[in-house]
């Protein structure tokens, strides 16, 4: 019996049908993950090389980044790959381990943007007190915080699925293997350990909606308190960017979470489930770049080294 359950294999949704329709997604998914894995490739290179980026902020925000890497990095290859081959089938162990990792990734990313809610409290509410309080010792404890949790959440998500029979259709109405879409399938009665893990993870996710709800009242009482429009302005500036992150993660998130699984779901369904797995990831990098002053520096800090480099290499090539 063991042997038949590992042997099982799920069949996910395709996008299209048809054969230009299929180059259609391939061609977009293809061009949104590279995009995607460039930019949040680009926001850990430059973090990691620039000293001056060697701060609480820009340490969540190369974890946040490596986080969207890797959860788009988990859904969009496969469904490339689905529509590349015509093969839309994906085996249980293999449907358990893209589970775990989404929920692994998600729980952290959730966790870090509580992290970087806090970051910004100690930052504009009790400044002279920042350093001491967001040491360097802290910010690790939280990034490993971040993984912990993460990893606690995908194998309880990932164990509770794993425990349930599935003996009725095995066709997946999602393009990659979620919890409520497994949770739609299966024939189980009894759903108690998903169930528990369900509730801990809401109130996990509830809690860092408080956190994060109650650090950005603190702070706007302090920013309207600060008299110059300019101060204003500056603080608020240092805050947009992860408004927005946290918005777009969460509003994708329930989107794709507590709406009703349908038996068979439309293009619409699907599209609304990719904005969960494509939309944040893509987002993040452009959001913390277009606006920030220092990443834009340390990027063309960068380019100049490599502009330097390429040309005293092509200066050596030709004296040679």
């Amino acid at each position: 019996m063991a042997n038949v359950t590992m042997e099982m294999e799920f069949f996910l949704m395709e996008f299209a049908h048809t054969k230009e329709l299929q180059v259609l997604h391939i061609l977009l998914f293809l061009l949104i993950y590279l995009v995607t894995v460039m930019g949040n490739l680009l926001i850990i290179v430059l973090v990691t090389l620039d000293q001056y980026l060697h701060t609480p902020m820009y340490f969540f925000l190369k974890n946040l980044s490596f986080f969207d890497l890797c959860l788009i990095s988990i859904i969009v290859p496969k469904s490339i790959l689905t529509s590349l081959t015509n093969k839309n089938t994906i085996s249980l162990p293999g449907c358990v381990l893209q589970v775990f990792l989404v929920i692994h990734f998600a729980g952290a990313e959730v966790f870090i943007l509580t992290a970087m809610s806090y970051d910004r409290y100690v930052a504009i509410c009790h400044p002279l007190h920042y350093e001491a309080v967001m040491g360097r010792e802290v910010c690790l404890r939280m990034a490993a915080a971040s993984w912990f949790l993460g990893g606690s959440f995908g194998s309880l998500y990932s164990a509770g699925i794993f425990s349930l029979s599935f003996c009725g259709s095995r066709n997946l109405p999602q393009f990659f293997c979620d919890v409520p879409s497994l949770l739609k399938m299966s024939c189980s009665k009894s759903h108690i350990t998903i169930d528990v893990s369900v509730a801990i993870g809401i109130f996990h996710g509830f809690f860092c909606l408080v956190a994060i709800f109650f650090s950005y009242i603190c702070i706007f009482n302090t920013v309207l308190s600060i008299p110059s429009f300019q101060g204003r302005s500056k603080a608020f500036s240092t805050c947009l960017p992860h408004l927005t992150a946290v918005t777009t993660f969460l509003l994708t998130g329930a989107t794709a979470y507590l709406k009703p699984v349908p038996l068979s779901p439309s293009l619409l369904d699907l599209l609304l489930s990719a904005l969960y797995s494509v939309l944040p990831p893509t987002l993040n990098p452009i959001i913390y770049s277009l606006r920030n002053k220092e990443i834009k520096a340390a990027l063309k800090k960068l380019l100049e080294i490599v502009k330097s480099t390429i040309i005293v290499k092509d200066f050596s090539t030709s004296v040679n």
